[in-house]
């Protein structure tokens, strides 16, 4: 089915109106300048990750003429890529005016692939950056191929505090069992078996699985666009090209890329041979295979719950696709339910007796629970909410208090979810939107969050929902975390004087730097209003 006009305005504004033309000789010069500002950043990233990404305990250019000297300058490593970031996001960020719907001349979908093959290739070859999680990675694999269960024991039991694959662990995860899926264990068990104890082919053959995943998402994003009415080139732009993507994906070496990207395809593949029609009918006869995809569609999902749990959900909201296309009744969507969960058990239970590891994995998703982390509201809310205790003479109360609003937020999570899956099937806002939105939900009012987890919920919106508040929200806050956060993945406790100077430095380099471009810096041009990402595409998606 598609979406038509029984979808309100407030939820998905009318399409943009007249064609999209190619770009003139100003523009494609425009075009060339944001491509190479962002190449350079890039590369600049690449080089201070030398000294400022989360290099093995063993670093192995520490020794190395020339590459060893970042290494030994933290500061001025750290002031270089702090310089490549805000150079890519600057540059991201210039692209977008020329990818934003309602404009006459917009970048083609071949440009946009070249501009961010040339942003991607250098980031392949850096230090892993901004988190430390895929050192977790290999010890936690490396736990399962001795025999051992890795949802049981943490790496300092598994495999001993002297083990190289221990060191690259932050002390706090140390004694923490896994807390993913076993898809990723077996993948994980099978790097290991290759780089045995070797980090650096370790971190290589991950970040090479990150690519894989990274890869589907660049595929299924142009497709899905085209399916729910969005313009392919702004869809890339927003998640693929995201600095957020590029920065956590990429260089962070996330397994969110393999499961975000698998979710995404498995949605597309599911899709493929769904008919277009009204949202209330009339309902064409079955085409061949239709149910197979559905089926080989679910299938592929699963497989990215059983990376990360998350991408269960968007077996959910294609359930309500699913049932809409048979008639739209309760009866629909229950036996839609019904033969997705035969699915989703089935597949789970191959994957996870296959693998020798069992069903452990689902009683330590909440391991990243033991974070404090003051991005999660809920956990924010405690901290208010104790140190105002503390302020009145109280006492300290915060763990309590930091207790019960994560309590709130487990409930309110589902239930904003639940909500917005109703909403779906009454088609009161399409699937995909309501699959962004309640991810989003049930992550964010979650016990931990982390820049990249908002990838779950801006990935499958950037698809669906094309309105201009939407965009310039996610574009806010997109931009706002991906220099928030350091490339170090530490702390900096004791030397929190670097980040300030690290600061400060790249702002006046990339200060000069914009000074010299500013005339290739395309204008803005403010679209219609109630315009949308549709461009030149059609209004309708399949629902």
């Amino acid at each position: 089915m598609v979406a038509g006009d029984t979808v309100r305005e407030d939820v998905n504004d009318r399409p943009d109106e007249g064609p999209t033309g190619v770009l003139d000789t100003r523009e494609r010069r425009q075009l060339d300048v944001i491509r190479r500002f962002g190449t350079v950043g890039a590369l600049l990233l690449a080089v201070g990750s030398l000294g400022a990404g989360a290099a093995p305990v063993f670093n192995p250019v520490w020794r190395l003429p020339v590459l060893g000297i970042f290494s030994r300058m933290t500061t001025v490593s750290l002031t270089i890529a702090f310089i490549g970031v805000f150079m890519i996001v600057l540059a991201w960020l210039g692209l977008g005016r020329l990818a934003m719907p309602g404009r006459d001349r917009m970048v083609s979908l071949p440009q946009m692939a070249r501009t961010l093959m040339m942003w991607t290739a250098p980031l392949v070859f850096t230090v892993p950056m901004f988190s430390k999680d895929v050192y977790s990675y290999l010890a936690q694999s490396e736990i399962a191929a001795r025999g051992l269960d890795p949802y049981t024991v943490g790496p300092a039991e598994g495999l001993g505090l002297d083990d190289p694959l221990t060191d690259g662990v932050p002390t706090m995860w140390r004694d923490t069992p896994s807390p993913y899926g076993p898809a990723f264990i077996m993948v994980g068990r099978a790097i290991n078996w290759v780089a045995g104890n070797h980090v650096v082919m370790g971190v290589a053959l991950h970040r090479l699985l990150a690519l894989v995943g990274f890869a589907m998402i660049v595929w299924a994003l142009p497709r899905l666009a085209r399916r729910f009415g969005i313009n392919p080139v702004s869809a890339l732009w927003l998640g693929a090209a995201n600095p957020l993507v590029l920065f956590h994906l990429v260089v962070g070496i996330h397994n969110e890329a393999l499961a975000i990207g698998l979710m995404l395809v498995g949605i597309e593949l599911a899709l493929a041979r769904m008919p277009r029609c009204g949202p209330a009918g009339p309902f064409p006869p079955w085409q061949p295979g239709e149910l197979l995809w559905y089926g080989i569609g679910a299938g592929v999902i699963t497989l990215g719950a059983a990376v990360k749990i998350p991408a269960a959900l968007a077996l959910g909201f294609l359930g309500v696709m699913i049932a809409r296309r048979l008639g739209g009744r309760w009866k629909h969507l229950f036996a839609t339910a019904g033969a997705l969960m035969v699915i989703f058990v089935g597949v789970l239970a191959i994957i996870s007796f296959g693998s020798g590891l069992g069903f452990g994995w689902t009683t330590t998703l909440n391991t990243a629970s033991s974070i404090k982390s003051w991005m999660a509201p809920m956990t924010a809310l405690g901290f208010g909410a104790g140190g105002l205790g503390i302020m009145l003479g109280l006492g300290n109360h915060i763990d309590a208090a930091i207790t019960v609003s994560r309590m709130v937020g487990t409930l309110l999570g589902p239930l904003l979810a639940a909500k917005l899956l109703l909403d779906s099937f009454r088609w009161r806002l399409r699937p995909m939107i309501g699959l962004g939105a309640a991810i989003g939900a049930v992550l964010v009012f979650g016990a931990t969050v982390q820049p990249w987890y908002l990838l779950w919920a801006i990935l499958p919106l950037a698809v669906a929902a094309g309105n201009i508040r939407f965009r310039t929200m996610a574009t806010v806050v997109s931009a706002g975390l991906a220099v928030a956060l350091p490339p170090t993945g530490s702390t900096f406790d004791g030397r929190t004087y670097q980040l300030p100077y690290a600061y400060a430095g790249a702002v006046l380099v990339v200060v000069i730097a914009v000074v010299l471009v500013r005339r290739h810096i395309p204008a803005s041009t403010r679209p219609p209003r109630g315009a949308r990402g549709a461009g030149n595409q059609p209004s309708s998606a399949a629902s």
